[in-house]
């Protein structure tokens, strides 16, 4: 690898959760490798870092704490800049990102919640997880309030979100107190009437998506009862699983059939083996049940319907079936993949990622879930981000990039525009007012999130509220 084309490189990254961040830290090193340079903007439209792993992890989670620790280091070694407040497509277009950049990187994620298309979906009271999630995360971009006021509840979805939805629906509250969760979601879930949450899963326990450590947390939920079903383990024997992975999960499944009652004040159901076919009510009534056809095993994971129906009361639904992408404007998006049209992280100008013939846009890369979908872990992240970027390096080199045409810091294009963007050292103060505030609340906590966007805004730029 030469540096003949690697001198000051300048690159924009779209999204500041951790595939944008990853990729940042990986061109950083890449360049330097082959004895160039780069100077990196990140611009994120929060005006916080970390994307999901601030707005979509369950507060309960600390473990995800080193993973925010390495992300912060990344940010914190000063290679790549931290923009946030700003929406790209609004505030900044994609066309003068690429006037002012020799390459743009789309790392938007997917924040909206995939389409269930069966009837009553639409009805009150039915709702997308990741609305849920990121209401009990603090958004600032959500209602601070959430209906929380009916006994009976399902959970469409076998995978992390479905458990992480389920297991904070059946929580108390007073188990959540010692967490960063927002002031405004502990009084809500303080006020729940949930009784049961039910979570209805398509296949059966051998073939669930959920990892180990969340399934055992789930069973050790204070004051909760875990409900299942013999007639649900048909083909669940741990001898047969395909990895160890699910092995374990097998046997903490087989576990749970022998618990006895403890009389909890609250029930978690898991049912396996049951496809949604309706959401039931009115929209008077909102929803009242939803009906599911039984299924039973086939082989190598697939099922098929017995025609056999069965109705649950229920007064809500979540659904939990898969993210979608967060299309970026200008950018080409395969609406039915619910991704930015690429391969392999060089985008093309084209309606789907299917298009192989489809001409790249000149300077523009995709990475993470708006990359691939809404599938994988942080680790896939990284190498996802090492294919992308190394791409790019390439493509530099060869010289098949446009040059900037404008000079000047973008950051004056935004004071123009009376944009409120944030910063690295803005962050730097929220997350210190954010850990003042939790360590002199009544139930001393690491951090207490802000939600406001007004207000972590302001406190980011260095006007703090009363």
């Amino acid at each position: 690898m030469t540096s003949s084309n690697l001198q000051n490189l300048r690159v924009a990254i779209v999204g500041a959760g951790p595939a944008g961040i990853y990729a940042g830290n990986i061109l950083t090193n890449a360049v330097a490798d082959a004895g160039g340079s780069v100077a990196i903007d990140l611009f994120e439209s929060l005006p916080a870092p970390y994307g999901l792993i601030r707005y979509g992890v369950a507060p309960d989670h600390p473990r995800i704490k080193g993973i925010v620790n390495s992300l912060h280091e990344m940010l914190d070694a000063g290679t790549t800049r931290f923009i946030g407040n700003v929406e790209v497509g609004r505030d900044i277009s994609l066309d003068e990102l690429h006037e002012r950049y020799d390459a743009v990187i789309l790392a938007t994620g997917a924040i909206r919640d995939a389409a269930l298309d069966i009837p009553g979906i639409d009805l009150p009271r039915s709702f997308g997880a990741a609305d849920f999630v990121a209401w009990y995360d603090g958004h600032p971009d959500v209602p601070t309030e959430w209906p929380l006021d009916q006994r009976e509840v399902a959970v469409i979805g076998n995978g992390n979100v479905a458990l992480d939805v389920a297991r904070v629906l059946a929580k108390h509250a007073v188990d959540l107190r010692p967490t960063e969760i927002a002031d405004n979601v502990l009084a809500g879930l303080e006020a729940s009437a949930v009784t049961d949450v039910h979570v209805f899963g398509r296949r059966g326990p051998g073939d669930i998506k959920f990892t180990p450590i969340e399934l055992r947390e789930l069973g050790e939920v204070p004051n909760v009862d875990i409900v299942v079903h013999d007639e649900d383990f048909v083909d669940a024997d741990p001898a047969n699983a395909a990895n160890n992975q699910l092995k374990v999960m097998l046997r903490i499944l087989n576990s749970w059939r022998t618990r006895e009652s403890t009389g909890a004040s609250r029930r978690l159901h898991l049912h396996f083996y049951h496809s949604p076919v309706e959401v039931l009510g009115t929209p008077e009534t909102g929803v009242t049940g939803i009906r599911f056809e039984r299924n039973e095993p086939i082989g190598d994971g697939r099922v098929r319907g017995t025609g056999e129906f069965r109705e649950f009361a229920v007064q809500q639904v979540y659904r939990a079936v898969g993210y979608y992408g967060t299309p970026v404007i200008d950018a080409p998006f395969d609406e039915r993949a619910g991704v930015v049209s690429n391969v392999e992280g060089r985008v093309k100008d084209a309606a789907t990622t299917g298009d192989l013939d489809a001409p790249t846009v000149a300077g523009l890369y995709a990475t993470g879930w708006i990359k691939r979908g809404p599938v994988g872990l942080i680790g896939h992240t990284k190498s996802d981000a090492m294919e992308t970027i190394a791409h790019l390096v390439a493509d530099v080199e060869a010289g098949s990039l446009t040059a900037p045409v404008v000079d000047g810091d973008v950051l004056d294009l935004l004071d123009e525009r009376e944009v409120a963007f944030t910063t690295w050292d803005g962050w730097l103060a929220l997350d210190a007012h954010e850990r003042e505030l939790g360590a002199n609340h009544e139930h001393t906590r690491e951090r207490v999130k802000v939600v406001p966007r007004d207000e972590q805004v302001q406190i980011s730029r260095g006007a703090l509220v009363p």
